[in-house]
């Protein structure tokens, strides 16, 4: 789409020109409402398929939030969310006022900016370092290679951190005795100054190949006669990665970074809490693990009004979040989501 209204702004299109000489008055929609209408019915099917979201969009995201409300009420099971006494704002009252409160905002915080400076530019380095290379089975061979750590579950890939990680049996451990003459190893696993180097950088090494899908896709977009212009004017390869490539994609990394903004204060729950100890516990604790604990943990205290209230102002937040970084995009660039 971005690609679209960038090709409908260029100076060389006509319909750009005749608005700016005043020769057309009023934008002409692309598609009229009958035409709308007679699409409808005779490509039906098409517009079949779209029930299964509606319908699991409206089950599972619309008829919930009649839950949220429990944010706001002593929730007991006896009386049931609509029965529930009403006391307002204090479960926010009592989050912000725990001590906890600052700990778990500033490890979500801490882990999830330490990704995005990390974690969101590498995928973009190796799109623009694959596409540079001409030798199209080793290309698709390092495709490869890079993807398959994505299909790993989260479980088997705690499994292998922790196994390799291990300072008695792993082989962090084992080379570590190596060189330094038998002497124990300290255990990464248990330091919390550790532990958001080892959660960032496992993650990814899952992940960085399968993100990079999405800029190859847009990369392989890209008008092979800019390059040949620009070696006709004795650009190198990597001026030609800088000035035609780069741009090329930053409409795409801009939506994938005021996605990704809208996520700041939601972390993966599964791999962290898997990660989880009593000794990283200062650095490993987050709001989802937090959320779990004080609400469905069988060792806390059950108190699901206090854990939607948390787990409401996390979805606010991101809310704001979203909307303010897509509001920053399209003040500062022609790319935004809405």
């Amino acid at each position: 789409m971005s690609q679209i209204l960038l090709w409908l702004r260029h100076p060389c299109h006509k319909y750009y020109m005749a608005i700016k000489h005043n020769s057309v008055k009023r934008k002409v929609p692309l598609v009229t409402k009958t035409k709308r209408m007679k699409l409808a019915r005779t490509q039906w099917q098409l517009y079949l398929f779209l029930l299964l979201p509606i319908i699991y969009l409206i089950l599972f995201k619309y008829v919930p939030m009649a839950g949220i409300q429990i944010a706001f009420k002593n929730f007991n099971a006896r009386d049931g969310i609509w029965g529930s006494p009403w006391v307002g704002l204090k479960q926010f009252q009592n989050f912000f006022a725990s001590y906890t409160f600052e700990r778990v905002i500033g490890n979500t915080l801490r882990l999830s900016l330490y990704s995005i400076l990390v974690g969101f530019p590498i995928p973009i380095l190796f799109a623009l370092i694959l596409n540079s290379i001409s030798q199209r089975k080793f290309k698709k061979t390092v495709q490869t290679v890079t993807y398959m750590p994505h299909f790993i579950s989260v479980v088997v890939l705690v499994g292998i951190v922790l196994q390799i990680l291990n300072p008695r049996i792993g082989l962090y451990g084992t080379l570590y005795s190596l060189l330094n003459n038998g002497a124990s190893p300290p255990d990464p696993m248990g330091s919390a100054t550790a532990f958001p180097h080892i959660y960032i950088w496992s993650g990814i090494w899952q992940n960085f190949g399968w993100g990079s899908i999405i800029y190859i896709a847009a990369l392989s977009g890209v008008d092979m006669q800019l390059h040949e212009a620009a070696q006709i004017d004795g650009a190198s390869r990597f001026q030609r990665v800088i000035h035609i490539d780069f741009p090329s994609i930053l409409p795409t990394a801009t939506i994938m970074l005021i996605m990704r903004t809208g996520h700041i204060m939601s972390i993966g729950f599964e791999k962290i809490y898997l990660m989880q100890n009593n000794l990283n516990l200062a650095a490993s604790e987050i709001i989802s693990t937090y959320v779990y604990k004080v609400g469905l943990s069988a060792g806390g205290n059950m108190n699901f009004s206090y854990s939607t209230a948390i787990d409401l102002f996390n979805s606010v937040v991101n809310l704001i979040l979203i909307i303010l970084v897509n509001y920053l995009a399209g003040k500062m660039s022609e790319t935004s989501l809405w």
